[in-house]
């Protein structure tokens, strides 16, 4: 770590403090006006050095291709109580079903909370938080690199995000039940919990009514 650092280093924190959000080296370029990435580059790596050796609540973590600065992860629960909360329950509830379960079929998900499902995933589509692919006359949705990213989460893998879920968020880890009388073969659609069993995210306040006329399937195509 050079004994002296230069200013360019402290502007690429400068970004990514007020970004608030994990960039890559081209974004950075771009935000600080310079043409060439290089010396950006070098400006991140030194700055993951100083923070690594600096006793900080913060860090700079490593994405994918990008780079956030972030708290550590053993001081993100003395926090929460004073973080805003940046989506609806409702949908922060699709959002976490979809996370663990994936992939799910969209048809699953409106089974576990509503028509309501149909307008969240359009939502968190056009986040970019989920992906949806036709499968059969329904969707299948994931996660996206950027819901990662967005969490706070090292791995886009289904089996790391849903330990994450476990770990940090207190997901229930059990698998969901058997399908129900109703449900077509298991070859076409995944279990769901029985009416009244509890979900595996938590949520706050009442579910808003069933929009009106979501009552069939619509047609979506893939980003």
């Amino acid at each position: 770590m050079p004994s002296k650092i230069e200013p360019l280093v402290f502007r690429v924190e400068a970004v990514l403090f007020a970004s608030g959000r994990p960039m890559s080296v081209r974004e950075l370029t771009q935000a600080l006006g310079l043409d060439d990435y290089r010396p950006v580059q070098r400006a991140v790596r030194v700055l993951e050095q100083t923070y690594g050796h600096r006793q900080s609540a913060l860090e700079v973590r490593r994405v994918g291709d990008r780079y956030a600065l972030q708290l550590e992860e053993q001081y993100v629960p003395f926090v929460q109580s004073v973080t805003p909360v940046e989506m609806a329950p409702r949908t922060l509830r699709a959002l976490t079903l979809i996370a663990y379960h994936q992939p799910i079929l969209q048809s699953v998900l409106v089974r576990m909370v509503g028509d309501v499902a149909y307008e969240e995933v359009q939502h968190l589509r056009g986040l970019g938080l989920v992906h949806t692919e036709p499968k059969g006359a329904t969707l299948q949705l994931t996660t996206t690199r950027r819901f990662a990213e967005y969490f706070g989460i090292a791995s886009t893998r289904p089996e790391e995000i849903r330990r994450y879920l476990e770990q940090k968020l207190g997901v229930a880890p059990a698998p969901l039940p058997g399908p129900t009388p109703e449900a077509p073969p298991a070859t076409s659609e995944m279990p769901v919990p029985e009416e009244g069993s509890p979900s595996p995210a938590p949520t706050d306040g009442r579910e808003p009514p069933t929009p009106a006329g979501a009552t069939a399937e619509p047609s979506a195509t893939p980003p």
